[in-house]
């Protein structure tokens, strides 16, 4: 299995086990991801999930360019077939764009090595990114006669300043991680030994915490970015208003009042 799946104190551990491969993403580890994905969004007892490559060489350098160098058919005939198919037949981007799998638990990026290509998209599609001191991130697609295929750019300008994230796609080339942590790319850098630690630290926080409440939380964030002041509060009140009688809500203050740990259960 190209991709492995631990689970541990309600936080799910996906590896991305290529590492002679640089962890790249050919057909089989895509769809072992996905599944994996699934698995830990219906697990009741998962609370969070953290994505690191196995080695200590790099996270992912995206799409295996040996394994899609060439498409078995047209574009045309694959891009009106649904999602399997059509990767079948060449178009695996749509593959590695998760945003289908409706993951409302969060998402952590341990970065440990190389983030480049799909696997920057693969980094920013989840909600938090930390990074070891060898990390470096890229859209290298240009150099290859490409564009970032998974909404790279999009999220890329969502992400960092939009200056410098055009300088990225435009050129092509690598920063490394404390130009990342400069420009807000990734939240925190540390020595690779500490970065599976680190990244299990967060996701031990964050299962901590009400499970509705961090869904909730996530999901606000997707879903408001693109709103007015007046609209995104109005969603937020619907938020609010639909965690009010949950039995963790509940159950938070009246551990605060008794200065003691909450017991949550995600109800």
């Amino acid at each position: 299995m190209s991709v492995h799946l631990s689970i541990s104190h309600h936080v799910a551990t996906l590896t991305l086990d290529r590492p002679a491969a640089l962890n790249a993403l050919d057909l089989p580890t895509l769809r072992s991801l996905r599944r994996r994905l699934a698995e830990s969004r219906d697990d009741p007892d998962v609370r969070a999930i953290i994505i690191i490559g196995g080695g200590d060489r790099a996270f992912c350098v995206g799409a295996d360019l040996k394994g899609t160098a060439s498409s078995p058919a047209p574009y045309a005939q694959a891009y009106f077939r649904a999602r399997e198919p059509a990767a079948d037949l060449g178009l695996y981007i749509r593959l590695m764009d998760l945003s289908d799998l409706d993951i409302n638990k969060p998402m952590i990026a341990a970065i440990n090595g190389h983030s480049l290509g799909g696997g920057l998209e693969l980094a920013l599609q989840c909600d938090i990114r930390i990074a070891a001191s060898n990390a470096t991130f890229g859209l290298p697609e240009v150099v290859v006669g490409s564009v970032p295929a998974v909404s790279g750019l999009h999220r890329l300008l969502r992400a960092i300043p939009a200056a410098a994230a055009m300088q990225l796609a435009l050129t092509g080339e690598r920063i490394r991680a404390p130009q990342a942590l400069q420009w807000g790319l990734v939240s925190e850098v540390m020595e690779l030994g500490s970065l599976a630690g680190r990244a299990g630290e967060i996701a031990g926080k964050i299962a901590a915490n009400a499970p509705l409440a961090v869904q909730a939380v996530k999901k606000l964030g997707i879903q408001t970015a693109h709103l007015s002041y007046a609209d995104a509060q109005q969603l937020t009140e619907l938020y609010w208003g639909v965690l009010r009688d949950t039995d963790d809500r509940r159950e938070g203050r009246q551990a605060f009042a008794e200065k003691r740990s909450p017991a949550y259960t995600g109800r």
